[in-house]
């Protein structure tokens, strides 16, 4: 065992496990640290007085990613998971009184868009080849390689992606783009929506990525049996088959380095006061957290440069018990704004709770029942907020809880509040916290410019070799399976360059 390379992964979040599994699977010698008890980083679950609730993701999107990461490691992934495919992807609530779903069925969701809106039936068609389009074209070039290592560029699919890359539509923003496709405030709105899917703004962020719809419609929508949470499990039980070492509760302090001519180069981390040496090293944790706390080095130009991006938007989630079962709702649900562009005005310019939000509310008892009492659900209730900027989140709490409660009882016809038996909630500030990420930004740095996906963090260091990042603060960038996906771009640069 001794002459197999060795390689630690510092964070057991899915980009970490994903890299781990992958390495493990080549004949490295693997072993992860993760400062928590448990694995999985936001993608957490906790259970309240009967009630069980995913913290973090709630949705399930790319399951072939998924699905590709076990099969390296020789395994089913139908065997550690199961997938519950959603045919009615998201009832939708309006301000007016509108009120229909969208379907995994493209026919029917036309028929009911057209039927509650007045949309053309058509145009639901149009926008999703529009957005297969981009797929086809930008998944590959953003996605799967590494953009700040030059060997990906010399890739042939990668220079056949950008020789097409004006089809990705990257100089007008989400909303223009979509409004070029719909007519109604309806359906504009709806798939608006999709900016949120990575932190930013569809008046701001490219129409790039409108590539989302395609991968939530045609790519299909699924809850998980048991909750989101299964996903990391079911990874750290694959990895620790395979051979890797798992350290819960174990607080790596720092990534060890040596000079090496002009160069630095990691020999390590330290753990608990002991050096465990290594020739890579993956962080899964937030690039902030490595450069000040693992590297020491606040001052480093690439921290200096990550920091001055603007980040990501954050959330403030109420979990709350409702010892009520609602055939009103289904397993997501949204009650949408009177004015998107003041809200995410308000997000990004004033860096406040919007006055009148986007309520988000998602009920996994609805599809995995013992997530709560037989006459309740657990309700995971979300609004887009601004990342912590020292707002007084007490404050913003009491306030937004109040509008929250008004939205959606207004518009079900129910008082909901009575109903509550439990409650936690979540802020900015305790995201911040509770996983380390920069000033509580879900999806690390916002994608409200042309240039952002070319900004992130790079995978590889070139300050120190052996060094190397995945997780939402670097490329692909934030959500469950694009950090999956980091963590094969790392695992590849790593047997390209340390092999």
């Amino acid at each position: 065992m001794n002459d197999r390379r060795a390689a630690v992964v510092v964070g057991a979040g899915l980009g970490g496990l994903s890299a781990a599994i992958r390495l493990a699977s080549r004949g490295w010698r693997v072993s992860v640290y993760e400062a928590s008890e448990t694995v999985g980083g936001k993608a957490g679950t906790m259970e309240r007085d009967g009630y069980r609730f995913d913290t973090g993701p709630s949705l399930f999107t790319m399951p072939k990613v998924f699905e590709e990461l076990f099969s390296v490691a020789g395994r089913d992934m139908a065997d550690y998971v199961k997938l519950i495919p959603l045919p009615e992807i998201c009832r939708y609530f309006y301000s007016d009184g509108v009120s229909f779903s969208a379907w995994a069925d493209e026919d029917r969701f036309a028929r009911e868009l057209h039927e509650a809106t007045g949309e053309g039936s058509e145009n639901l068609a149009r926008f999703l080849a529009y957005s297969t389009r981009i797929h086809s074209i930008a998944a590959d070039m953003f996605l799967n390689r590494s953009l700040h290592d030059s060997t990906s560029y010399l890739r042939p699919g990668f220079l056949k992606s950008l020789f097409r890359f004006p089809g990705i539509d990257p100089l007008r923003t989400m909303a223009e783009a979509v409004e070029h496709y719909f007519e109604t405030p309806h359906a504009r709105q709806l798939f608006e929506r999709y900016a949120t899917y990575n932190g930013s703004s569809p008046f701001r962020t490219p129409a790039t990525l409108n590539i989302i719809p395609h991968v939530e419609y045609r790519g299909g929508a699924y809850a998980v049996a048991g909750g989101i949470h299964e996903i990391p499990k079911a990874l750290e039980q694959v990895a620790r088959e395979i051979g890797v070492q798992v350290h819960r509760g174990k607080h790596v302090e720092r990534i060890t380095w040596a000079q090496q001519g002009r160069r630095r180069r990691v020999t390590g981390v330290s753990v608990d006061g002991t050096h465990i040496p290594a020739q890579a090293v993956v962080c899964n944790a937030d690039v902030t957290v490595a450069y000040r706390d693992l590297l020491a080095e606040p001052e480093a130009p690439e921290l200096v440069r990550h920091e001055s991006l603007e980040p990501s938007s954050s959330a403030l989630v109420f979990y709350w018990g409702i010892r009520r079962v609602c055939p009103e709702l289904s397993h997501h649900n949204i009650f949408f704004s009177r004015d998107y562009r003041e809200e995410f005005g308000q997000i990004f310019d004033e860096r406040v709770c919007p006055d009148d939000p986007t309520v988000y509310v998602n009920i996994t008892s609805k599809s995995s029942p013992d997530d709560a009492p037989e006459d309740g659900e657990n309700w995971f209730v979300l609004i887009n907020a601004p990342y912590d900027d020292g707002q007084d989140w007490a404050a913003e709490t009491a306030r937004v809880r109040t509008v929250v409660l008004a939205t959606i009882s207004s518009r079900l016809g129910v008082n909901v509040e009575p109903y509550i038996e439990t409650e936690q909630i979540m802020t900015p500030a305790d995201i911040a916290e509770r996983t380390r990420s920069h000033r509580g930004s879900l999806y690390g740095i916002s994608s409200n410019s042309r240039a952002a996906a070319f900004l992130r963090h790079p995978n590889r260091s070139k300050r120190y070799r052996g060094l190397y990042f995945c997780g939402g603060s670097c490329h692909p960038g934030g959500g469950m399976p694009l950090v999956v996906s980091g963590g094969k771009i790392v695992s590849d640069l790593i047997l390209q360059h340390e092999s």
